[in-house]
């Protein structure tokens, strides 16, 4: 009779999809969404496995089945985030029907995202030991958000247009650690953009079509 109980007790675990591949893609997105608000409200050390798995309402153990450390769990939501705001940036640089209106949509968008926050969980999950295809796939998903901004360089025909990119990312980095430092968005967005329209060779009078 005890073997019997004990054999009723055993259960499968409880698949909340029409698949298996539905049923892992959601948990992990769960998983995702609880690391996420960790790294957010109490830093990057918070992000641990067992404590990713409570805020998720999992057992550490299960945590181990979609990510290896917690290390894997922080690049992948610094990859995520760098695709996500490059998804942002893309759809609204293609709105615009010049090409100058595309360098300045390219830097009114990054710094209006940068000024919601949206870059904080970049910057709090970064610096992160990783193995050489990690390093690799988050070196990707930065060099990717600057793809906008390369397709125009290229279509104005600028000299050297990924040195140009980097250069003036370097530039809306600066700015961006402005915005951090509590510097109202308008007069600096005005000045970056007086600034990256000249380092591209654009004015507010000649424009290229």
């Amino acid at each position: 009779m005890a073997t019997q109980c004990r054999h009723q007790e055993v259960r499968m675990p409880r698949i909340d999809a029409a698949s298996i591949a539905e049923h892992r893609a959601n948990q992990e997105r769960v998983l995702l969404a609880a690391a996420r608000e960790l790294l957010v409200t109490s830093g990057r050390t918070a992000v641990t496995p067992a404590a990713v798995g409570a805020a998720a309402g999992l057992a550490r153990s299960s945590v181990y089945k979609y990510f290896a450390s917690a290390d894997e769990i922080l690049a992948r939501i610094v990859a995520d985030a760098f695709r996500d705001w490059g998804v942002r940036v893309a759809a609204a640089v293609a709105s615009a029907p010049t090409p100058g209106d595309r360098i300045d949509t390219y830097v009114r968008t990054t710094l209006a995202l940068a000024a919601s926050g949206e870059h904080r969980v970049a910057v709090l999950g970064g610096d992160i030991p990783q193995d050489e295809p990690g390093r690799a796939k988050l070196a990707e998903a930065h060099h990717n958000l600057a793809a906008p901004l390369r397709e125009v360089l290229r279509d104005m025909a600028v000299a050297d247009p990924g040195l140009v990119a980097e250069l003036v990312d370097g530039a809306l980095g600066k700015a961006i650690a402005r915005l951090d430092a509590g510097e109202p968005i308008e007069p600096l967005t005005t000045r970056t953009l007086e600034f990256v329209r000249g380092a591209v060779g654009l004015t507010r009078n000649s424009d290229q079509e």
